[in-house]
């Protein structure tokens, strides 16, 4: 409720982007997306990055989403799943785990041009590198305008993609 004299801008969060250059900012940035999570989890990467989605930190964050929600989701688009399934990363592991929260699909060939990177916290809270193959990114705690673009794409891309049948088999 507004009180007089107050207005629309005060009512919005702080400005909550930051500009990300390193893997460890990368890696801090998702952890806290992955905290303020709710319902839901989102992931177009290319290739599960080891030391980002297999580190412990971000690991417990997506087990207390699952555990804590009974209609929590998380859905990972993946653009070389080979790479993924050589490096045996711990993510996938949970994802077995957890099949009926965590769901893997390889990103339909048609659109395998994309190179952008990005995690999405519900509809709100996201991290996103325009080019997978570099650190560069930004990261936002309130970006809802952003982050329901970003949902746009991936679920055009999400609904023509099989679903990987290689990540809920592997044996770890």
């Amino acid at each position: 409720m507004l009180t007089e004299g107050q207005n629309l801008q005060e009512q919005k969060p702080a400005n909550t982007r930051r500009v990300l250059s390193s893997k460890d900012e990368v890696l801090k940035a998702m952890v806290e997306v992955a905290r303020l999570a709710k319902r839901s989890i989102t992931i177009m990467t290319l290739d599960l990055e080891t030391n980002l989605y297999d580190h412990p930190h971000f690991l417990d964050a997506v087990k207390h989403l699952c555990l804590s929600r009974s209609y929590a989701r998380i859905r990972v688009l993946i653009t070389n799943p080979r790479r993924t399934l050589r490096d045996a990363n711990r993510f996938v592991y949970l994802g077995r785990r957890l099949s009926s929260f965590i769901e893997f699909r390889n990103i339909h060939e048609h659109y395998a041009s994309h190179h952008e990177a990005f995690m999405i916290a519900d509809d709100s809270a996201i991290v996103f590198r325009s080019d997978s193959d570099r650190w560069d990114g930004i990261a936002d705690t309130h970006e809802p305008i952003m982050s329901r673009h970003y949902l746009n794409i991936f679920d055009e891309i999400w609904a023509a993609s099989p679903s990987s049948h290689e990540f809920r088999h592997l044996r770890l």
